[in-house]
This record gives C-alpha cells, structure tokens and sequence, in this order.
C-alpha cells in the first residue's frame, strides 16, 4: 500500500498544485488555455508517438485488449442508458450523464500507468487511448447532438472528420505504423519527441488540476454520485471482469482496469458547453470525479495486487 500511494501521490499532487496555483493567481488566466493547447496538440502527441513506435506491439494481445476496452465503453454505455428513466433529468443533463459514463482523464491515465506499471504499461495504455478516443468522442457528440439544447447537429461526415484528426488518435496511429514498418523512433527526430513528450504530463496534470470548479461540485446532487460510482467503480469492475473472462496477462489487465476507472475528461465540458448540454453539472462530475479518484485508484491498485 505505501509503495503504492508513493507512486500515485506525485501524480495527484500536481493536480492539487494546478489547482492552488489557479486560486493564487500564480499565473495568469490566461496561462492555462495556453498550457491546455500546448499539452493537447503537442507534448502529448509526442509522448504517445515517441512510446508506440518504439514498443513491442507483436508481444501484446492485442484483440483482448481491444475486447475488454470497447466491452467496457459499450456497456457502461447501455447502463447509463438504462438508468434515465430513474436518474429523472433534463435531457441536457442526460447528455453530460452519458459523456461522464464514458470520457477518461487521459492525462491522469498515462501518469499512473508510467507510475504503477512503467513502460509495458504505458504502451498498453497508449493503445487504450487509440482505441477509446475516437469511441467515446462519437458516443459524446452523438449524444450531444441528440439530447443537447441547440441547435448544432453535426453531420455523419463532419463527425468522422473531427474524430480523424483527433491529434491523440492521430499520435497513436503514426506511432504504430513507424512500429510496423520497423522504423521505430527516427534519429535526432525520435529523441527530441522522447525530450518533449517528458513535459507532457506535469503540464497536462496541472492543467487538469487548474480546471478544477469546487463551487460546482458542492451542487452536486444524486445524478453526479451515480455518475461518480458508475465511472470510478462499476467501470473498472466491468473491465476486471472482461480481463479476466479473456485471459489477459497482469500488466496488460492491470492497465485496462486503470484505464476503465479514470476519472471524465475536461474535454467533456467544452463539448457540454458547444452542443448545449448540461455544462454546470459537467463541471459538478469532472470535478467530483477526480477528486473521488484520490481515494478509488489507489484501492483499485490494491485490489489488482500492482506494487
């Protein structure tokens, strides 16, 4: 258990940093839109290029881990469906209720794989985001569109195309096939992506931190607690299952349980806020949910036996 909190507290504790740092007015306001384009589009895509094109993708089983992760998003998806008739909310609310069943903090989830699971576990983590991104991107905007509050129905085309140049998914396809092709990490190129891609997770940690709304998550009532449940719990629970039900190895599950049991994104709230979801209830789920996870993936690493 303390080895455990040793490697998941640096992690956390940039968080609350990027929070504290946004209440002083350390910085600027205007710092922390900057920092969010700059991890978004640059220094995470080069993490995720620079890890899979150097990794050992032919030893993974991938078709499980594919399995187990869309399993997981398509019945967390069902069940959140399942349950509005008793979560008895607007249709906008309904629309941030599913993004919050589905969305993960990828950010969270790199650094607590590099933490717990080291590279092995970074790699399976990185093909997690490949395969997740552009699902629950689809799910979200979809749902948006249906229950959202305006008028902004994107079509099937416009859709696909904002999915395809996802710059996360985009990292991840370009690193896999530099794998493929046997040309992994270019010189000169690849280690200045390995260089770049090291400030991509304080950086993307603070922000998360920074983006923080405490006011909302004290309005938060019984939807976000289930939202909260259902994403840092049932989620992971969903997961451990199907890897275990498939077979997959110790590292290979341990990731995707972690992956599964992420808080949502922030990336939540700017969709909820464009398509005319519940924007205030989004900032109540992704804050309670990333505070919650203080407490439910550390357990979590216990309950897999990750030291």
């Amino acid at each position: 258990m303390i080895a455990i909190l040793s490697a998941l507290l640096p992690t956390f504790a940039l968080i609350v940093l990027g929070y504290g740092l946004r209440q002083r007015q350390f910085l600027p306001d205007a710092f922390w839109p900057g920092a969010e384009k700059l991890t978004y589009f640059v220094t995470f895509p080069a993490l995720l290029f620079s890890n899979t094109a150097k990794a050992d993708l032919g030893s993974l089983p991938l078709l499980g881990i594919a399995s187990a992760m869309l399993g997981t998003v398509a019945i967390c998806t069902i069940l959140i469906m399942v349950l509005k008739p008793v979560l008895k909310v607007s249709p906008a609310a309904f629309s941030s209720l599913v993004q919050g069943a589905i969305r993960p903090n990828t950010y969270i989830g790199l650094a607590v794989a590099a933490a717990l699971l080291g590279t092995a576990g970074l790699t399976v983590t990185a093909l997690c985001v490949a395969l997740v991104v552009p699902t629950v991107n689809v799910i979200s905007v979809l749902a948006c569109a249906h229950w959202g509050e305006n008028d902004r129905k994107p079509g099937l085309l416009s859709l696909l195309r904002d999915v395809a140049k996802n710059p996360l998914l985009v990292a991840c396809v370009l690193g896999s096939l530099f794998n493929v092709a046997g040309i992994g990490l270019p010189p000169v190129i690849g280690p200045f992506l390995e260089v770049l891609g090291r400030s991509a997770l304080p950086i993307g940690l603070l922000a998360v931190g920074a983006g923080l709304d405490l006011k909302a998550a004290r309005n938060a009532g019984f939807p976000v607690g289930i939202s909260t449940i259902g994403k840092l719990v049932a989620s992971p629970a969903i997961a451990a299952g199907l890897c275990l039900a498939l077979g997959l190895p110790g590292i290979e599950s341990a990731a995707v349980v972690f992956y599964a049991a992420l808080p949502c994104s922030a990336s939540a709230y700017v969709l909820a806020r464009l398509m005319g979801g519940d924007a205030q209830m989004m900032a109540s789920i992704i804050t309670v949910h990333t505070l919650a996870a203080i407490i439910t993936m550390p357990i979590i690493a216990v309950l897999m036996h990750v030291v």
